[in-house]
Parts: C-alpha cells; structure tokens; sequence
C-alpha cells in the first residue's frame, strides 16, 4: 500500500509541474490571481487534486497522461478531439495516419489518407504545428499521412468545427500534427525494435539495385543518363530512328540509316536494363530510435533547452492481390505479387529559449525520408485475352520511389507580464490597461517536399496458361515498339506560412471576454517533371531473343547483334513516349485576415464568434520539358488557355458557438453548437483542361476549367461529461450541406482505359451521431479496478446528388465516396497496481464504403467491412527499462471490394508480431 501511495503522489506532483511549466497562462492556474486582477472563467480542471489517490494509481500511466489534453478540449470553444503520446504509444500504431484511424469519426484509406466524417482526403486539413506544409504525393495537394513517424508526435489534435483562426479550405476537419518540444529536464532514450508478417513468405522478388537502397536513396544506378538528355536535346525532342537519319542526312547526306540505328541503340544502352527478378530474403523488420533532450538554467530569467531525436527502420511486405471484372469474373481476373522493400528515417532538433515567465522562443526542424522499392508481377486475362483461351498476359513493375520533406519553424510566445512592464516601461504606458495575460503569437515555417522516382519500368509480356488452372506454362516478351515502359519523375513542392495573432483578454463583474485577431500568409509553389521513354521489338531473328530473362531479353548482345554488315539482327527501337501534358507547374497564394471574440457569461454561457478574410488565387500550366519549337512550346503562350489554369477569389467565411457549461449528471457538463460556412477549392491542375496519365492508379485523367469551389455549412451539437475519477463521455450530433461538392466522376474510354473528369456533383449532406467514452471498471469489483474502456462510435448518412455535370452514372443519388454507415474503436486497458505492467486490446471496424461509383449500369464498388484487432503488451521491470509486444491483424482479415456479389479486389494484410525494448529516463 505504502508503494501504491508513493506512485500515486509521484504522479501528481508529475502532472502538477508538467501543467506548470507547459502551461503556466493557461486555465490550470485559474484559481490563483493574476497579478492584474483578471482571472479566467472558472472551468472545472482535471487534475491530481480533485482524483481519489487510489483511483490514480488504478488508471495508471495511460488515463493520467491524457488528462492534461482533456483539459486543453474541455477549455476549447469549438469541438476537438485529442490523441497524445502516451495513448498513440499505447496503441501500438507507427504512422500518424494509423493512430488517427481511432479518432471518432475518422477512416483510413489506403493507409495513409484520412477521411472525416465520411468526407474525402481533398476536404481534410492537415497542419504541422499549426502550419500548412507540402506534400509528396505526385498529383495531388493532399498529405499522405504514412509518411509522418509517430516518434516524433506529442499529440494530434483534431478540429471538426471550424474556427476563425483555421484556413477556411476546410471541409470534414482539420489534423494539426503537433511535434515533441524540449523537455522539462534531461531526458534519453535508445530503443530497438523487430517485427514480422505472417504475409511474408521466407524469400521475395526483388532485382539488382543501387549500393545506397538501404539508406533509402538511389546511387544513380537508376537514374536517366546524361547520354539519353543529350540526345533529347541535341534530336529537340525526339530520339527516335527517322527523327535521327533526318537530322544526320541534313548535316551529312553519306549518313545511312545503320548509322541513325547505331545512334539510337547507344541511347538504348544508356537505360539501366539490369532489372532480371531474383530471389531475396524477407529479412525480418527492424527499427532503431534514439532521443537526447534538456533544459538549462543560463540565469534567474534565462532558459535554454533542447531536444534531437532520429529513428530508422526497414521492412519488407509481400502483397498478392486477386482481381477480377464484375461482369465476367472466371474469364476476366488476375493475380498480382507484389514485393516491397520500404526504408523510413526521421530525425528531429527542437531549440528553445524562455525569458522569465512572458517570452518564449522555439524552433523545430524535422527530416523525413520514406522510401518503397516495388517489384510486382501482375498475371491477367482481359475481353481480349479470356482464361479459357489459354493465353493471357503478364506485366512486371520495378519502382523505386524516393519521398523526403524537410521542415523548419520558428515561433515565439510573448505576454505583456509584469516583468516585461518593469523592464520595458513604454509598453506600461501604451499597453498599461491591458491584462497581463494580452500575448503576442508569431510564427514562420518554410518547407520543402520532394519525390523521385529515379526509374519506374514496366515490362509487357505474353503468356501460355494452362486451360484450367491459368498457371503460367510459357511467357515471352510483347513484340512491339514500347514493350518496356521506362519512367523518370520529379517533384518539388515548397510552401512558406507565416503570420502573428495577438489575444487581449478583459474582465467584468460578471464575465470574460477575449479578444484575438492575426494575419497570415502562405504561399506554395509545384514543380512536376515527368520522362517516359520506351524501348522494344518490332522484329526478332529468333523468337527466343523475347523468351529469357528481362535482363537477357534486353542484354548488349541483344541489342547489338548484327546479322552482317551494316545490317542489325533484331529491330528494336528506343524513343520518347508519353504526352506533352504529364508535367506541370502550378502554385497557390493566400493571404488571410481573421477576428475572434470568446465572451464568458456568468461562469455559464460561452459565446464565441469569428470571422476570416482569404484572398485566394492559384494558377496551373501544363509544361513539356521537351518543347523545342513555337509549334511545340515548353509552355502555351496562348492567352486563353493560360486564364482558364488560373483562379482566384476572395471572401468572409464566419463561424460561431455557444456552450452552456453546468454540472448535469457530472462534476463537468458542457453542451456546445457550433456552426460556420467554409469552402473547399480545386486542387492544383484540376483547374485546366489538360488531359492526363495519374501516375499512381494509370487512369486517365481530365481536368475541368469550369470547377468551383464546393460551398460547406456545417452545424455540430456536442454534449461533454467530465467526472472527477478521470471518466469522460461525449455525444455529438453533426450536419453538413455541401453545394456543388467536387468529385471525380468516370466518363467513356476505351475498353482497356479508365477514364476520369473533375466535376461539381449538384449536392451532397451529411448527418451523424459520434459518441465517446473513458470508464474505469472498478466499479465492477476489486478484481477490475486495474482495467478501464475508452471507445468511440459514429453513425452516420451521406447523400451525394450528381447532377447534370456526371456522365451517365448508374446511381444518381449515392453516398459519398470513402464514407462509412458506422465506425467502431473500442480498447480494453489494463494498468497494474504496481505500475510495471500496462496491456491493451484495440478494436476497430468501419462499416462498408463506396470505393468507386458504376457508370452506365455498371455496379458501385463498395470496400467491405474490415475487423481489425490488436493486442500490447508493456513490461517496465525498472525505471529506465521497458519491453514492449504488438500484434496487428489477429484476426488475419482480409481486405476486399465487392461489385455487386462478385469480389473484384481481395488482399491479404497478413498479421504483424513486433518486440520491443527501450532503454532512458
């Protein structure tokens, strides 16, 4: 008893310096008096005063470090939802896209999007330190979440009701990823980790690659050569056989055309063709992370601190999907293996300064790279090849795709303290009415993402099957010009955002009032270049030149073996592919004025009301880094088509609340409405009216000049109860009328092609119930005193109208893509009295969802129902030392779409099994 009262004050006393120094203005002080005589409203505050000791000890490290983030939602005048380390930790989850999948109300796609409330990536807002920050996906301004290490998070913090001080692009919600700081004292940690999938067989496909994969860079191995540009540029554009004897004729009329073909084989040999498949050991999983922080006292007023941090980790993933058409699914269907070998670094440094109580400085620099190396065979049979014909086809994929971002941010806090008065004088007399708790808020952040795909190559061959298994007997090579797909991509994505806020803060007989108001500027600038060229067979002197190895079908002696003088065996042809329109330049300005009055009634009533001023404008041009001529420009200088990639408007988007806060069934009761009108805009080219390839899903793709921004006005009706043993329950009732909601919708291609166009559908609502809860089961008996369930349930409706603008859809009026009827997250925690051991069993499950919507009676897609469960386990023998166990998909679901009754997609996640061990203070 004498250890559990020794760990329950040690914690309090933890809380109670953590809310000192981390929020020394905050409403954790509100009972003391400003020195000013101005004191915050009296919200009811979570703290180790006012929990029983034994209940402390019983809800362990999990309840007791959220505590401090429930104080910061219960003091919010709009309704959030928060997720903090500890619990991120606790649930075993090692992307931020992964842990915010147990926020109420939110879905994972694709493993790394996010969607809120039943609404697409493109409605979501995601932040990183209350800064905008670019993105490394190809076509898209979206933020894959994947790509953001949970290492490095201190807390999620999501908004579902917009506030002034928010960009007004904001549809579903907003996800501010908020980094590690410096710590309060010296702080180290070193921790190692090994996992496995029991997806992985015990060798995969891979292929010879670069001497630097494993640091997740390429070495130029598989970069475009120097040879190939210069003969881009040297034949403008157009490397290709007759381009090259027409030039050469020109500057030497004795030129033959052995000679343009010598000329267009070297180019040939200048592409890394060393890409035959071999076999590779599935190593295990591992993960290495390492963080040095502290602070230091320079004088009575002076502080320093800082913290670095840096984590690396590789693993391998075998995927085979199964595939087939709704209509034809025995004849029409496929397998694809696909092996991927993915490498992530991230590393951190924080900075920071504090003069007294009143200043504060700090910076935050982050690093990240997230690299995937992809070998994938994909074995078909389509309308023009049916299994029963017993021939069918074979693509193979090589893919290195590179992805870094790198952060830098600077932010000072300044209050107008009695310190500062003393020392500054002048501002006593300008500001001396003013509170002492009046801040000043300042912040700069400049960005930088960039992905490389330094070589993505797909090979097209032929196969033999057998008639009633479809196992591949024989395969060969396609004999055609463009058999092998060679691919170089570039991006880079810069955005800078910077803006100040300021809060002055006033006090009546009977109320409280703040005031607050800022400024911010953002600017992002897209450059994305793109390279395709293809090489292939048009004849062969021996149809088993096609029958070898990639390697060997595409060896030197291939491509050079003569078959007499001047004269070439095999006729192969190098050239460049793909349309002008691939690349692109585009960039976005906004420039943003916001107000804000937060007025406190009595203790009761809470009005909060807001306005924001953006001045928007965007531009996107299609660019062809190989126009040579005024026929073929680099960039249309065409005055008409250059407005219509341009947009721009400017406009007020208000937003408002009340709560009423009293003590209804709990110690804390607090009832808010919320409502705002914002809007959600086209996303970078989809406002011209270019054609093009989605480099991540091959479909064709074509943007709409004549799109507008989608119109969203939104209304949240929250209950909170807040009881005093740390047990919480809310319920939020949510509606969302959205005008002209932006979608893509399919439109006629050919039988082999899936086309899409950008439009407006004509509406779309959305209504849903979320519910959440934190409840210890001691009530149950002393043998559940060391348990607690939290979950979290939303039910939800959308409707989407398509409208006039959609091409022939088979439903009309369906949901909106993405959303789910119901999510479900529930854990069962246990924290040992003791306090060395804490488990905890996860649930989650989201009900079916719209993946793509039928056009011309073809059915709807629907992703079907996925039951995820996953189990931790956290030993803490020592202070210092921890082990830790995870298990993912125990379950061993699948992932599966459904076209009416036939599974057009099924996919085997495999269940993962990790260790762990983590050594600091």
């Amino acid at each position: 008893m004498k250890r559990k009262s020794q760990l329950a004050i040690g914690i309090g006393i933890a809380l109670a310096a953590t809310a000192a120094s981390v929020f020394p203005h905050s409403v954790l002080a509100q009972d003391e008096e400003a020195g000013d005589g101005i004191a915050k409203p009296a919200i009811p505050q979570l703290t180790s005063d006012n929990v029983a000791l034994e209940e402390v000890v019983a809800v362990g490290r999990f309840i007791s470090s959220s505590r401090e983030l429930t104080n910061e939602r219960m003091n919010d005048a709009f309704a959030v939802d928060l997720l903090g380390s500890e619990a991120i930790t606790r649930l075993g989850d090692s992307t931020v896209a992964a842990a915010l999948r147990r926020v109420p109300g939110l879905t994972l796609v694709q493993d790394k999007y996010v969607y809120i409330r039943g609404l697409g990536e493109r409605y979501s807002q995601n932040t990183l330190n209350r800064a905008q920050i670019p993105s490394p996906d190809l076509t898209r301004n979206v933020i894959p979440l994947n790509i953001f290490p949970t290492s490095i998070v201190e807390s999620l913090r999501v908004q579902k009701a917009w506030s002034a001080d928010l960009a007004a692009n904001f549809g579903g919600g907003a996800v501010d990823i908020r980094t590690k700081g410096v710590p309060d004292d010296l702080t180290f940690k070193f921790e190692v980790g090994l996992g496995s999938n029991d997806a992985n067989p015990s060798s995969v496909m891979s292929y010879a690659g670069g001497g630097d994969d494993n640091l997740g860079i390429d070495d130029g191995t598989r970069a475009l050569s120097p040879t190939i540009l210069a003969g881009v540029n040297t034949y403008q554009g157009n490397p290709s056989v007759n381009s090259i004897f027409s030039i050469m004729q020109r500057q030497d009329p004795s030129a033959s055309l052995y000679d343009a073909q010598l000329e267009n084989r070297e180019y040939a040999l200048a592409l890394n063709r060393n890409i035959s498949l071999q076999s590779e050991s599935a190593n295990p999983d591992y993960d290495l992370r390492a963080s040095l922080g502290n602070v230091y006292d320079l004088s009575d007023d002076w502080q320093a601190g800082f913290n670095v941090g840096a984590s690396y980790g590789t693993d391998w993933r075998f995927r085979r999907t199964n595939t087939a058409t709704f209509g034809l699914p025995e004849e029409q269907n496929g397998i694809k293996e696909e092996s991927t070998q993915s490498v992530n670094i991230a590393g951190t440094v924080n900075l920071g300064l504090r003069y007294g109580d009143d200043h504060e400085i700090s910076t935050t620099s982050l690093f990240l790279r997230n690299t995937d190396d992809e070998t994938e065979v994909f074995d078909y049979f389509n309308e023009n090849r049916q299994r029963s014909g017993g021939r069918g086809f074979r693509d193979y994929r090589l893919q290195f795709e590179e992805r870094e971002m790198t952060t830098n941010q600077i932010e000072g806090t300044h209050f107008l303290g009695t310190s500062t008065r003393e020392q500054l004088p002048f501002l006593d007399k300008l500001f001396g009415r003013l509170s002492e708790e009046s801040k000043f808020e300042w912040f700069y952040s400049a960005s930088e993402a960039q992905t490389d795909i330094p070589n993505q190559v797909s090979i097209a061959s032929e196969t033999v099957t057998d008639f009633d298994t479809g196992e591949v007997l024989s395969e060969s090579v396609r004999l055609t010009s463009s058999a092998a797909d060679y691919r170089f991509t570039e991006l880079d994505d810069e955005v800078d955002h910077y803006g100040w806020s300021a809060t002055v803060p006033f006090e009546f007989e009977s109320s409280y009032v703040e005031v607050s108001g800022g400024w911010d500027h953002a600017q992002k600038a897209r450059v994305y270049r793109q390279s395709q060229f293809s090489l292939g067979y048009l004849g062969v002197s021996d149809q088993t030149v096609l029958e070898g190895t990639l390697g060997e079908v595409f060896s030197d002696e291939n491509i050079l073996a003569g078959a007499g003088p001047d004269a070439f065996a095999n006729n192969i042809a190098f050239d460049r592919q793909g349309t002008n329109s691939n690349s692109y330049l585009a960039a976005t300005m906004t420039d943003s004025v916001w107000g804000k009055v937060d007025w406190t009634i009595q203790d009761t009533w809470r009005v909060a009301v807001g306005a924001r001023w953006e001045d928007y404008r965007q531009a996107a041009v299609d660019w062809n880094p190989y126009g040579f001529s005024e026929a073929s420009p680099q960039v249309t200088t065409d005055v008409d088509e250059l407005r219509r990639g341009v947009f721009n408007e400017d406009r007020i988007y208000p937003a408002a609340g009340i709560t009423y806060m009293g003590d209804l069934w709990a110690e804390t009761f607090q009832l808010r409405l919320g409502y705002s009108a914002t809007a959600v805009r086209p996303d970078l080219r989809e406002i011209t009216d270019s054609s093009y390839i989605d480099p991540i899903t091959s479909d064709l793709v074509r943007g709409n000049p004549g799109i507008v921004p989608s119109d969203i006005d939104s209304l949240d009706l929250r209950a909170e109860w807040y009881f005093s043993n740390g047990d919480n329950l809310s319920a939020t009732l949510f509606h969302k009328d959205i005008e002209n909601p932006i979608e893509f919708f399919e439109i006629p291609a050919s039988d082999t092609t899936v086309a899409r166009e950008i439009i407006n559908a004509e509406s779309a609502t959305i209504d849903g119930l979320e519910l959440e809860f934190v409840k210890e089961l001691g009530f149950l008996g002393n043998a559940f005193e060391t348990l607690f369930v939290q979950g979290n349930f939303t039910v939800q409706d959308s409707e989407l109208v398509a409208g006039p603008n959609a091409n022939v859809p088979t439903n009309p009026v369906r949901p909106l893509s993405g959303a789910s009827e119901y999510v479900v997250n529930v854990m069962l925690g246990f924290d040992s009295h003791d306090g060395a051991h804490t488990a905890s069993l996860i649930y989650n499950v989201f009900g079916e969802r719209l993946y793509v919507a039928g056009r011309n009676g073809a059915p709807d897609g629907y992703e079907q129902p996925f039951h995820s469960l996953d189990a931790t386990y956290f030993w803490y023998p020592t202070e210092r030392l921890t082990f830790k166990f995870k298990a993912q998909n125990i379950l061993g679901e699948l992932i599966e779409i459904r076209r009416g009754d036939v599974v057009t997609f099924q996919e085997d996640p495999g269940t993962l099994v990790s260790l762990g061990v983590s050594w600091g203070w």
